[in-house]
């Protein structure tokens, strides 16, 4: 049980540290704050989305749900590491973390076909994309370190 409590709390802290991150990236690089969320559907719906900067359910919701179910996705070999340890201090869940979401990045855009990475590279700049795994990580840690309290 320990372990779903981590990967729940893991996987939505992350996935809301990692929405937040492109949303505000591409604010800052002069995009529409929804263009990257809009761009995560584009295994659906194809690159042309990440140009769409208004918010509806067919390209918004399907972009924020995709990047929850992938942050869950990626919380869940944490958690399993996290949760089976004594409580560990927040830089050590944060040293796990790192290592969790570095290898996201690098089986998202080394490895997997493009049609199904984030897409967050077409509405945001590289350096935001990595941003966006750091701040993945930070959620991650964030997510594990709340689970161990409630223990």
């Amino acid at each position: 049980m320990n372990t779903v409590r981590y990967a729940f709390y893991s996987g939505s802290m992350a996935g809301f540290a990692a929405l937040l991150s492109i949303m505000t990236s591409a604010k800052g690089e002069g995009r529409g704050m929804l263009q990257p969320v809009n761009a995560t559907s584009h295994w659906l719906h194809g690159d042309s989305v990440a140009r769409r900067a208004t918010v509806d359910m067919r390209h918004t919701g399907l972009g924020a749900v995709t990047n929850l179910a992938s942050a869950m996705f990626w919380a869940l070999p944490f958690a399993f590491w996290a949760s089976r340890r004594e409580p560990q201090s927040l830089p050590r869940l944060l040293c796990g973390a790192s290592v969790v979401s570095a290898f996201a990045a690098l089986l998202d855009y080394g490895v997997l076909p493009r049609r199904i990475t984030p897409g967050w590279e077409l509405a945001i700049s590289k350096r935001s994309v990595a941003g966006a795994f750091a701040a993945m990580a930070i959620g991650l840690a964030a997510g594990a370190w709340a689970a161990q309290r409630q223990r």
